[in-house]
């Protein structure tokens, strides 16, 4: 028996003998109509005219939509059979989990780089296609673009305040954006080729950059000029970062190597080698992840460097492995295996337990700092995953889940929650931005 009625049946017949007719499968539209008995007069301008394919369509995207609902309902009644003690402890060490809360999209080009506002539910990402664009994470909503490279931005970055932003590009500047002045800009000249990476060093009154003209400089913010070049590497160094208390710096490179500088002088303390392909990434480990890097290289830290910054740090390669060093000896203490593609980005998550990893194999990893294990694998993006920061907010955040674009329209209800949470993006070839929240 069937289940539609004699009209549903009728406006079926007809979108398939619409559909026989034109894509030009005469025998099949003529045994059709003779089977169904229906009437039909193919005309340009009927109703049924592509309805059976819009029909097809609308069932993928509802089905794909059941699909991201059933495992966000899943996560809901997960979260709430935890104890309050309990899921209190889940927030703070949370990591990404699919589906992501966002996905932002509007680039016309790979997202290269993303970093979040210190105070305010803003994020900043880096493109190919010339542009960076600002967005309210917490809602999701796009909220303008930044337009002043002429080539790819490689890098983005607030100072300590959010009150400046600096970007580099491929056409050899450096651009500081004031925040606080509708992101007007200033251009900053001294490198000879593509600048690859640009940071504020803490206090905000320098900013180091990295090139592919094998120097790091540093820049004095008030003026924009360069005082200082660190030469060593014999590569396009790729990433440069400074420790939490701007002592040092950390760099990467083609070379295979990375380096770790005295900020002050611009000498090289300690070279670290043992990777097997270029360096995409370094990055120094916070204070609060001593003790699981401790344990897991077997040696308590001396006294004097229990909480001094810039004793560990993690490198990531195009060998498709994380390398964890001791920073004062050098040594290599843990080889993170387990990326089947390039390493792109690394970051520290704020607990301090926890290592996340990207890469093109369009993962994000979760390795334990204690074990050297990967706990978790989120397949996180349909290409290459170029990008990933960490962010804290104590504002509420919304429980919906859309798909978001340009001119900033999302979809779902937003539920206000006031407690602090940790929140999470990541940037892909795919040319989208994920937002990943609890």
């Amino acid at each position: 028996m069937s289940t539609l009625s004699e009209r549903q049946k009728d406006e079926l017949h007809k979108s398939i003998l619409d559909y026989f007719h034109s894509h030009d499968m005469t025998a099949s539209y003529s045994a059709f109509l003779a089977d169904s008995g229906t009437v039909h007069k193919p005309d340009e301008t009927s109703k049924y005219k592509g309805l059976l394919e819009k029909k097809w369509t609308s069932v993928i995207r509802l089905q794909k939509r059941i699909m991201d609902l059933e495992n966000r309902n899943a996560q809901l009644q997960e979260e709430l059979s935890l104890s309050p003690a309990r899921r209190s402890n889940s927030q703070a060490d949370w990591v990404p989990r699919a589906p992501a809360r966002y996905t932002l999209t509007g680039h016309r080009g790979q997202v290269l780089r993303v970093t979040f506002h210190p105070l305010y539910s803003v994020l900043a990402s880096a493109s190919e296609d010339a542009t960076i664009k600002i967005w309210d994470w917490e809602t999701g909503e796009f909220e303008r673009t930044l337009k002043g490279h002429t080539r790819q931005v490689l890098d983005v970055h607030y100072d300590s305040k959010g009150a400046r932003l600096v970007s580099c590009s491929s056409d050899l500047t450096l651009r500081i954006w004031d925040v606080l002045n509708e992101y007007s800009s200033r251009t900053l000249h001294g490198h000879d080729h593509s600048i690859s990476s640009a940071r504020f060093v803490p206090g905000d009154d320098f900013i180091v950059s990295s090139s592919r003209d094998f120097t790091i400089k540093v820049w004095d913010v008030t003026n924009g000029w360069c005082v200082k070049t660190l030469t060593g590497h014999s590569q396009w160094v790729r990433c440069v970062t400074p420790s939490e208390d701007g002592r040092l710096l950390a760099s990467c490179s083609d070379d295979q190597t990375a380096r770790i500088w005295d900020m002050q002088t611009g000498e090289t303390k300690i070279e670290l080698r043992g990777h097997d392909n270029y360096l995409e990434v370094v990055t120094f480990a916070p204070v609060v992840s001593y003790p699981s890097l401790s344990e897991l290289s077997g040696a308590a830290l001396p006294s004097d460097r229990v909480k001094l910054p810039g004793q560990f740090l993690a490198t990531g390669s195009r060998d498709k492995s994380i390398k964890l060093w001791d920073a004062s000896s050098g040594q290599c203490i843990k080889n993170l295996a387990g990326h089947d593609n390039w390493v792109r980005a690394l970051v520290f998550h704020p607990c301090g337990t926890m290592l996340l990893s990207a890469a093109d194999d369009k993962t994000i990893r979760v390795w334990d700092l204690k074990t050297g294990r990967c706990i978790k694998t989120v397949e996180a993006h349909g290409h290459f995953v170029t990008a990933l920061a960490w962010g804290r907010t104590k504002a509420g955040i919304g429980a919906s889940s859309g798909q978001v674009t340009a001119n900033g329209t999302t979809s779902g209800e937003k539920v206000e929650e006031d407690r602090p949470v940790n929140v999470c993006a990541s940037g892909s070839t795919d040319q989208t931005i994920k937002i990943w929240t609890p």
